[in-house]
């Protein structure tokens, strides 16, 4: 009763009253998604070339780029044109952060989102209001497809919950509105995830989410308490790799089919799992996505005006598809993402860190970072592996000497590696944070 008073009559109203359209886009998304793949591709390159004509008017970095390198918007009739347009990388927005803004907008209305990315390079984005409300529509359509529906409780092992950086009113807006209780990944032991399975237990999530890890080490604490009464309709898995053998427990325990999730803070959702689970769905309404023959994954933002990026390199391989999916949608799909994993980090008082919830909190805070990893050598001994920029200097060092403080305790050391760059493994994977000491710890819990 309280789910479908949610989604008919919280959500409607407070959309209403704050002025966000997100829900009248979510009709058209519904509608639209089924449409054939031709269809589909038409509507991208319209999209397309209205983006490119808006970021030649309006954005001095791509009109130097495409300029020097001899190309101009009109070139673009079909969507494999885009190939002769320039890549842009981590590097360069940080380099050109702000010639990258549209000159359309006041820099300082738009919604600035700050990442350490997917490869832990810390980034600064800039959204646009009408884009934003657009991606949360995109964002809402692919989450229902786990069998989660809008309005029903959430469950999120998740880092730091966003709400409590509002005070009153966000604690007010997600106990009424968002309906989420979170497992923080940033302090994570057996008593966190005890108290986060009661809690579940008496509020019976629609869905829960969550890294792919994280869920992983829930599933094995409720297998291990022999708790099996926990049945979301949704589950989605996001952030890092799904690996098999953590869909089969999760799944196991749970009830629910797991839905693998793809996105980026860069440009937000990327790909997702329909109901079929075999193989993810482009976000076609919201990216354009290319897949060069070295699998690294190029996204267009086909609705940020505020600071388009176009042909931005993620940093993540994929592995293409051309086939249909059995569920009639006409959104191109790939076939699996072969891009990110992090391990946890063990802290000396016996607590687990989500290590790519620690590798983004450090990225984004210390100043001059251009890469970051992690290295667990020993439960008393990190090692700081660093890509610097000109920025980095002796405040970064003693930021760096904080955080390890603050994080693990006055009884961790760290030593701090400058290197010229935190290269992929040889499978594409980039490993955030790498731990020696935390794996026999997750064993036991696992058990």
């Amino acid at each position: 009763m309280l789910d479908t008073l949610n989604r008919h009559l919280m959500h409607p109203f407070m959309a209403w009253r704050e002025g966000r359209p997100h829900l009248r886009y979510l009709k058209t998304l519904e509608k639209t998604q089924f449409d054939a793949p031709e269809v589909i591709r038409a509507r991208q390159l319209e999209a397309l070339k209205a983006q490119l004509k808006h970021a030649w008017d309006t954005v001095p970095y791509y009109r130097a780029s495409w300029t020097q390198a001899g190309v101009h918007p009109s070139d673009v009739r079909e969507l494999a044109d885009l190939e002769a347009f320039p890549i842009v990388t981590k590097a360069d927005i940080r380099r050109h952060n702000r010639a990258m803004v549209s000159s359309a907008f006041d820099v300082t209305k738009l919604r600035e989102k700050r990442t350490s990315g997917s490869t832990g390079v810390p980034l600064t984005i800039y959204c646009d209001e009408p884009a934003m409300q657009w991606k949360a529509a995109c964002t809402i359509r692919s989450d229902e497809w786990s069998g989660y529906r809008l309005g029903q409780r959430v469950a999120k092992a998740w880092g730091n919950p966003e709400y409590r950086h509002f005070g009153l009113k966000g604690r007010l807006r997600n106990y009424f509105l968002d309906r989420a209780v979170y497992l923080d990944t940033l302090d994570l032991n057996d008593q966190r995830i005890a108290e986060f399975t009661r809690t579940i237990r008496r509020h019976r999530p629609g869905l829960i989410f969550g890294h792919a890890h994280s869920l992983y080490l829930l599933a094995c604490a409720l297998k291990k308490a022999r708790v099996f009464d926990v049945r979301p309709n949704g589950i989605i898995s996001t952030a890092m790799i799904l690996h098999d053998w953590q869909r089969a427990v999760i799944e196991e325990v749970l009830g629910c089919k797991v839905t693998n999730r793809y996105g980026c803070e860069e440009v937000s959702l990327i790909a997702s799992e329909c109901e079929e689970h075999n193989g993810l769905h482009v976000n076609a309404d919201s990216v354009y996505a290319e897949v060069p023959s070295n699998g690294k994954l190029l996204v267009t933002d086909l609705c940020n005006r505020g600071m388009p990026l176009i042909r931005y390199q993620v940093g993540d391989v994929v592995v293409p598809s051309t086939r249909a999916c059995k569920c009639g949608r006409g959104l191109p799909m790939i076939e699996r993402v072969e891009g990110r994993d992090a391990d946890y980090v063990l802290t000396p008082a016996g607590h687990l860190i989500s290590g790519i919830s620690l590798t983004e909190n450090f990225a984004v805070l210390i100043p001059g970072t251009a890469q970051v990893q992690i290295v667990q050598e020993s439960i008393t001994q990190l090692r700081i592996r660093l890509v610097a920029d000109d920025a980095f200097n002796t405040t970064s060092r003693q930021k760096i000497a904080d955080l390890v403080r603050d994080t693990f305790g006055d009884t961790v050391a760290h030593d701090v590696e400058l290197v010229d760059a935190i290269p992929q493994e040889p499978s594409g994977k980039y490993r955030f944070c790498i731990s020696k000491v935390a794996r026999d710890h997750m064993e036991a819990m696992s058990a």
